[in-house]
């Protein structure tokens, strides 16, 4: 197993426990922001939380999601400058 799948192994396990400890919703209701303002997928998220849908996960929490146009205007932002290392 890789370093990165055992390592979200991991993260899920721990976020499944302190939901637990938290009934749920108080948890979600703290890392949900912090999961989808890191642009960290809802399908993820959803895993994260212990839904059995990720329509729900995207109907509870959507409206915080970054919005796809300011999404696209950073990837265009940083796929559009320049090398650090190019003469200007």
């Amino acid at each position: 197993m890789s370093l990165a799948i055992r390592s979200e192994v991991i993260l899920c396990q721990r976020l499944r426990e302190i939901a637990a400890q938290h009934r749920g919703k108080a948890a979600g209701e703290n890392y949900a922001p912090v999961l989808l303002d890191a642009g960290e997928s809802i399908k993820a998220v959803s895993e994260y939380l212990g839904h059995s849908d990720p329509g729900l996960t995207l109907k509870v929490y959507a409206h915080l999601m970054p919005s796809s146009r300011d999404r696209a205007r950073k990837a265009l932002g940083q796929a559009l400058r320049p090398p650090e290392d190019s003469p200007r």
